[in-house]
């Protein structure tokens, strides 16, 4: 099968090929930073984290650009009700998503720009557009023409006749047109601004992502990414500014992740209903969040609750069951062919999946197949050198996922030697028939949150 991929744009699965081969050129929206990050965020960064490790792991070259908007009204607003200077709030909520990102093992982009660090990129794409006919400046304000661009709405599927102005479209009666969208803004009383041929002002948020695109990746690029809130106006808009610019197809492939959902709505800011990353990282592990994402179709909406959480967690200890050494006194697997054979299934099982838009949760499904041949030949006696292969790729394949595979610390662990003399003590019972002493022992290590697994080969144990 062919690695295939779905466009928002084409509105179908398409064969991947890059602009330049073995280089994709990735750009994703980041975030508006005037408040703590939430697991909604979390979504679209661990879809396109995946993304990118998925396609490194396939040979390509990755340059993955991901901005942060660190001047906008929500950040002017917030800092003004928190009697601080709007810059100094939004650099600390990008430190802050910073750390997030490295705490759920998201790979950090190769080029993070701010916008307010590429006035001078931006500036200089708005005159090309004024120039150009496709936009025109007003009392210091700057709009694109939506009429001069004959393909506007083509991202979305709208028709300009029908639109209704969207989120952060202002209505103005100087506009040429209602849909017009600001390029520039001019400046007001107690905002920051920065200078321009139309004055004093800051740029419009739609503008910063094209000039950040092509200061950072060029006129074209493979892939451009972020949540499907984005599709209209934000990047509907992106390509009408940056196709009148370059006369050239922005990018080869559109990838919207479906939103994060709590008690049914979109998990958003503005909704107030949401989980900080912070929260989740307190009670839960970012193992758990990520397989949660991994194991729903990136692009569709994925509900979040306690209970979809738990079922990430066992589906964890699971893989962890998969990765623990043989069990004492083993002697080697009646048919270790078995296992062996269900490492070639289970390569191949991932690839195939992962080569149709991304389908994570057939790779994971691949991936669960082989942690259940894997336990099994464990429980039939297989040795640490035949149950090797199947680990490695275990470990190999949920790297590429990003899962960390390291098991949450819920006990403590100096008490292992104790533990150790215990499990040994009620082997001994059980062996001379004091099963009633035996099952006291195993009772008070589970209260004491110790599980212990029987089999053929023998008992383990493990923090529950």
């Amino acid at each position: 099968m062919s690695f295939r991929v779905y466009s928002t744009l084409s509105r179908k699965k398409e064969e991947f090929v890059t602009l330049e081969p073995g280089k994709v050129r990735m750009y994703v929206c980041g975030v508006t930073v005037y408040s703590k990050a939430h697991v909604g965020h979390a979504m679209f960064a661990l879809v396109f984290d995946m993304i990118r490790r998925y396609l490194v792991y396939r040979g390509y070259q990755v340059r993955h650009v991901m901005n942060f908007t660190d001047v906008d009204d929500k950040i002017i607003m917030r800092a003004n009700q928190m009697g601080m200077d709007p810059l100094a709030l939004s650099e600390g909520y990008i430190h802050e998503f910073q750390k997030n990102l490295s705490d759920l093992n998201i790979l950090p982009p190769t080029v993070a720009p701010r916008a307010t660090q590429e006035i001078a990129q931006i500036v200089t794409m708005i005159k090309g557009l004024i120039d150009h006919g496709f936009a025109y400046a007003m009392d210091g304000d700057v709009y694109f023409r939506v009429k001069k661009d004959p393909e506007y709405g083509k991202l979305s599927g709208r028709k300009l006749d029908d639109m209704q102005a969207g989120a952060r479209i202002i209505i103005d009666q100087r506009k040429e047109h209602p849909m017009d969208f600001a390029l520039w803004k001019g400046a007001r009383p107690g905002e920051p601004f920065w200078d321009s041929p139309w004055g004093n002002g800051r740029p419009g948020w739609h503008i910063e992502c094209s000039a950040m695109n092509l200061h950072h990746l060029g006129e074209q690029i493979d892939i451009h990414g972020g949540g499907n809130d984005l599709i209209f106006p934000h990047h509907e808009n992106e390509i009408a500014q940056t196709e009148s610019f370059t006369g050239k197809p922005f990018a080869r492939y559109w990838i919207h992740n479906g939103m994060l959902q709590l008690g049914g709505e979109k998990m958003s800011k503005s909704l107030g209903n949401l989980v900080t990353i912070e929260d989740f990282l307190s009670r839960h592990s970012a193992d758990a969040l990520r397989l949660m994402i991994l194991n729903s179709g990136y692009r569709g909406p994925l509900t979040f609750t306690e209970e979809v959480i738990g079922q990430s967690e066992r589906g964890l200890e699971r893989m962890h069951s998969a990765l623990r050494s043989e069990l004492p006194g083993a002697k080697g697997a009646p048919s270790p062919a078995a296992l062996d054979q269900q490492v070639q299934v289970t390569r191949e099982g991932f690839g195939e999946s992962m080569d149709d838009d991304f389908n994570s949760a057939g790779a994971l499904a691949a991936l669960f197949d082989l942690v259940r041949e894997i336990n099994q030949a464990r429980a039939d006696g297989a040795t640490g050198a035949e149950l090797k292969p199947a680990q490695d790729l275990l470990r190999e394949l949920t790297g590429v996922l990003g899962l960390t595979m390291k098991e949450a610390i819920t006990g403590d662990h100096t008490a292992k030697p104790f533990i150790d003399i215990l499990v040994e003590l009620r082997l001994e019972l059980r062996k001379q028939k004091q099963y009633t002493l035996g099952d006291m022992v195993r009772e008070r290590l589970t209260k004491l949150g110790v599980i212990l697994e029987d089999s053929k080969g023998g008992t383990t144990w493990r923090w529950g």
